[in-house]
């Protein structure tokens, strides 16, 4: 009986030894992971055939005594900064929207091949801000809802059809007095 269990132990023995040295013949193994090169990033099929757009909307109008009026014709400027692949801060860049129509509305687009064709950027902040009036009798801008100091663009929806990310700023005051009006609560 202790021959067949000092049998039983040497076997066992014999077994996890022969385990131990055929397991890195394997592949399971401990030790150094290879060094592996990242592959460089690239852009991808999407990115390269479908940017996406960053679209702007909103109203711009003209306050004359309690009443307000649209601004058709009136016009706005967002200006963004981007960086580049590897992090470096661009120099801010704008665009005009189209002029307001009938009802004071006003829209602007900014796809990433206007920043630079031939370059990778990805915008970081943009805002909207009052560029002009068509109508002399009032061309005052106000900081109502940050028309002067500028309107961040946060908040967005996504309009999947035109792969378009759409942001809503203002309503946008114009006036006539020469005192701009402002309101700490945007309004």
């Amino acid at each position: 009986m202790a021959l067949a269990i000092s049998s039983l132990a040497f076997t066992m023995l014999l077994l996890s030894v022969l385990v131990v040295v055929t397991a890195p013949a394997s592949g399971y193994e401990y030790g150094p992971k290879p060094k592996l090169e990242k592959p460089a990033k690239t852009k991808t099929e999407k990115d390269l055939l479908v940017p996406a757009i960053i679209g702007v909307q909103g109203l711009i109008y003209c306050k004359s005594g309690p009443k307000l009026i649209p601004l058709k014709g009136a016009v706005t400027r967002i200006t963004c900064l981007a960086v580049d692949e590897n992090g470096y801060e661009s120099a801010p860049f704008s665009v005009l929207s189209r002029p307001c129509d009938e009802k004071g509305y006003f829209f602007a687009t900014l796809s990433p091949s206007q920043i630079e064709e031939d370059a990778w950027w990805r915008v970081t902040e943009c805002k909207a801000f009052l560029a002009n009036s068509p109508i002399e009798t009032c061309k005052v801008p106000t900081d109502v809802n940050k028309g002067i100091t500028g309107a961040p663009l946060a908040s967005y929806r996504h309009h999947g059809d035109k792969n378009m990310k759409l942001h809503s700023v203002g309503p946008f005051i114009y006036t006539s007095d020469p005192k701009p009006i402002s309101n700490s609560k945007g309004y």
